[in-house]
């Protein structure tokens, strides 16, 4: 989600005046999203249903399972899969809600928030015909562990957990996660309190897979499917083929509607100048990619209508190895965060239609964000522009001019742009500066593992749940750091002492006070942004340019949201 990081996609010039003329700001006149479900008639049997709905990436996601693709896949793993919760499958503010999925009610916590008893829905197959049991529950959660799930950490906290990580094959959670299947019931019992647990429980981490699924990664072979859409033929690179899953019946409008076309294929590889083309031709109806900025003005003009943008807490940012030279250094950090220019990278995005500015982690309106820039001239809550002469003296304090630095880079056009603002910068503070491009279905995971020693890379984070714990523990926390691991989340790899005692007491704080831990949360964003272990960028509005014949667009603003391409209408 990814996003669960998901790469969005920045642009690569500033040409958006025209654009933003038509589109940005308070006089926009991009259709905003309603707020509502889509209409429905009877079970989604309106004239609208049918048809194939063609979306094209430049490139898809690391995996289709459910339980480790963390960098792009969920927006469309939530049309084929179900956990016991989901986020309410809406556009507008009600799209953050959680609401029950498989299971039939949201429980009430007991034994202190300790113990939750989920009633499974009865009836509910899989697309190769099995019955969902509550059994397969506990052995999804058994195999966040043994399949080395990224987020295994976030499930940690149940009874048996601790075990489990230390012993991923042997990982037997039986006691946490107790099956019932002839009463229809699984019950979770936690160690501790947990505030974030149901929505740990409505991510596609916990999406619900068959007893026997393999604990390795399914590759090309999909998941049985529980929502409306099958994975029909996955080829990397080329397509994704996405079909009616002949047992789905809506069982919760909510939680999982039926979907609108009977076919949606995704084709995968195409430019995103060229997918622009497209959609403008009617070939195909909508990009996961953003268009580059120089087609911006282009669309802005003469594609007004079919348009929209929406906000998001996408936290675009440049994370800084704190274990590796020069980065080692806190002074050098803090430099690089002086010298940048933001406001020349969210050009490069596409400028203010398109990204806020930001200097700290959690981005803004999120729980526990208060605005804090200490790197700009006249510091203070927002950043107004580079101090080159402040971070030439502390590069000059480092004794470090002239050291290797290596932006690890992807190679698509968009992320490019803004790998290279960062070479041309490294070289202006006196570093011998270059990039290593990988393929972006590896670079994360080749940034992740430490044993590569990665220096600094480009990157985002789109929250996995609406909570800062998600930001501070697993971005910059010292759970999101595992040595020798590609599943290692924080990339910077820093883990402060002090900041982790005042993050683990507002991880207690938010059990009982959750207004209280949000401004606990708040020291630990500034205590982080101090220490410098990224470079925050811009948190991101996404566009969607979609084809003419596409109706019914919807945003959701949930963490596995975005748009709902299943609830679009197409001719």
């Amino acid at each position: 989600m990814k996003h669960r990081t998901r790469l969005a996609g920045l642009c690569l010039t500033a040409l958006v005046l025209p654009f933003a003329a038509g589109c940005g700001g308070g006089g926009s006149s991009a259709k905003k999203p309603s707020g509502t479900a889509a209409p429905v008639s009877g079970a989604q049997s309106s004239p609208h249903r049918g048809g194939t709905l063609i979306m094209l990436w430049n490139g898809a996601g690391t995996s289709i399972d459910t339980a480790l693709d963390y960098d792009a896949n969920w927006q469309v793993l939530t049309m084929t899969s179900d956990g016991l919760l989901n986020y309410r499958r809406v556009s507008g503010p009600r799209g953050s809600e959680v609401v029950p999925d498989l299971a039939e009610k949201i429980p009430a916590p007991t034994d202190g928030g300790k113990t939750y008893v989920f009633k499974v829905r009865s009836g509910i197959r899989y697309s190769n015909g099995k019955t969902v049991k509550p059994s397969d529950f506990t052995y999804t959660m058994e195999r966040q562990f043994k399949a080395a799930a990224p987020a295994a950490g976030f499930y940690q906290g149940i009874v048996g957990g601790d075990a489990c990580a230390k012993k991923p094959k042997s990982c037997d959670l039986s006691n946490g996660v107790v099956a019932d299947d002839k009463a229809g019931t699984v019950t979770f019992h936690l160690k501790a309190p947990d505030p974030d647990f149901l929505q740990k429980q409505a991510i596609p981490f916990a999406y619900v897979v068959p007893k026997g699924t393999p604990n390795k990664d399914i590759g090309t072979h999909p998941l049985p499917a529980t929502g409306p859409y099958e994975i029909k033929a996955y080829v990397p690179d080329q397509q994704m083929v996405f079909v009616r899953n002949p047992h789905f019946k809506q069982w919760s409008r909510e939680a999982q509607p039926d979907g609108y076309p009977d076919k949606i294929v995704m084709k995968i590889g195409l430019s995103v100048s060229d997918a622009v083309t497209q959609i403008e031709n009617g070939q195909a109806d909508w990009s996961y990619d953003i268009p580059p900025a120089d087609r911006l003005g282009e669309l802005g003009s003469r594609f007004k209508d079919q348009i929209h943008i929406n906000p998001t807490p996408q936290m675009y940012h440049m994370p800084i190895n704190v274990r590796v030279p020069p980065f080692d250094k806190l002074a050098v950090r803090q430099a690089l965060n002086f010298a940048t220019d933001r406001n020349a990278v969210l050009q490069l995005a596409g400028g203010k239609a398109l990204g806020q500015i930001t200097c700290q982690v959690l981005p803004p309106k999120f729980p526990g964000h208060v605005d804090y820039c200490p790197y700009t001239k006249n510091p203070g809550a927002h950043w107004s522009a580079p101090d080159m002469e402040k971070a030439q003296q502390l590069i000059a304090q480092s004794h470090t001019k002239g050291m290797k630095v290596t932006v690890i880079a992807t190679p698509d056009e968009q992320s490019k742009a803004v790998d290279l603002y960062f070479v041309s910068l490294l070289r202006k503070l006196g570093y011998q500066a270059g990039m290593k491009t990988l393929n972006s279905s590896v670079q994360y995971s080749y940034v992740q593992d430490s044993r590569n020693k990665a220096q600094i890379s480009y990157s985002y984070w789109y929250p996995d749940f609406t909570s800062a714990s998600n930001f501070m523990t697993t971005v910059v926390g010292c759970a999101g750091f595992h040595p020798a691991s590609t599943s290692s989340p924080n990339l910077s790899e820093f883990c402060d002492p002090a900041i982790q005692k005042q993050t683990e007491q507002a991880l207690k704080l938010a059990q009982t006070d959750p207004a209280g831990a949000n401004r606990l949360w708040a020291q630990v964003d500034r205590a982080t942004t101090d220490q410098a272990p990224l470079v925050g960028l811009y948190v991101a509005n996404r566009l969607d340019f979609v084809s003419k014949r596409l109706g019914n667009y919807q945003f959701n603003p949930s963490v596995t949201g975005d748009f709902m391409i299943d609830q679009a209408w197409v001719k």
